[in-house]
């Protein structure tokens, strides 16, 4: 008789798709939020990079809808143990938003419209792991999933995905945004339930 680690293999639905350690499929698209809804204008919106001294690079909304953009398709996990399969995006890649970024940096912390924050390594938004989404499902994203624009970084738990991103501050050290403060884990792979700080 085999053992295998806990977390080691995800289940399968009865769809036979397969999911992450602890997820149950869902066909709606749960609001999750840690604050209220904030309210933000075409026209007040923006998204900086910066080093945590200097601004590295600003678009406003129409110079950031003139960038490329792609479609993704994307399977959601919640660290809430809700997987929802197959979603569709447009949005704007990382990898084009830090194609004239010149970092060696190795840490991120997003940060949100409502004071929201999460922190990512860096290598984990580029070579098309993220992207600053606008579109879901061929309309733009409603508020409360997180529009006019949120980061998407589908191999990660939802939390990650920070919703009404403003910018992303480069740093040297990784440090816990808001839900890691709280105890959430510090990297969050669903793969591997790294929900808790002690898991």
């Amino acid at each position: 008789m085999s053992i295998i680690s806990r977390g080691f293999s995800g289940r399968r639905s009865a769809d036979g798709a397969k999911l992450p350690p602890g997820q149950h499929l869902t066909s709606d698209f749960p609001v999750l939020s840690a604050g209220p809804t904030p309210s933000i204008s075409h026209d007040r919106w923006e998204f900086t990079i910066d080093d945590g001294s200097n601004v590295l690079q600003r678009w406003d909304w129409n110079s950031f809808r003139n960038l490329p953009t792609e479609t993704i398709t994307a399977d959601l996990h919640c660290v809430t143990r809700w997987s929802k399969l197959g979603t569709p995006w447009e949005g704007v890649s990382l990898d084009t938003l830090l194609a004239n970024v010149k970092t060696d940096l190795p840490f991120a912390m997003f940060r949100s419209y409502g004071d929201y924050t999460t922190n990512l390594p860096l290598k984990d938004v580029v070579n098309k792991q993220a992207w600053i989404a606008f579109k879901y499902d061929g309309s733009d994203l409603a508020p409360e999933h997180g529009g006019p624009a949120r980061l998407l970084v589908p191999h990660l738990y939802l939390w990650k995905s920070a919703k009404w991103v403003k910018g992303v501050t480069l740093m040297p050290h990784d440090k816990p945004g808001f839900w890691e403060g709280l105890g959430y884990h510090m990297y969050g792979d669903p793969w591997r339930e790294q929900r808790y700080s002690e898991e």
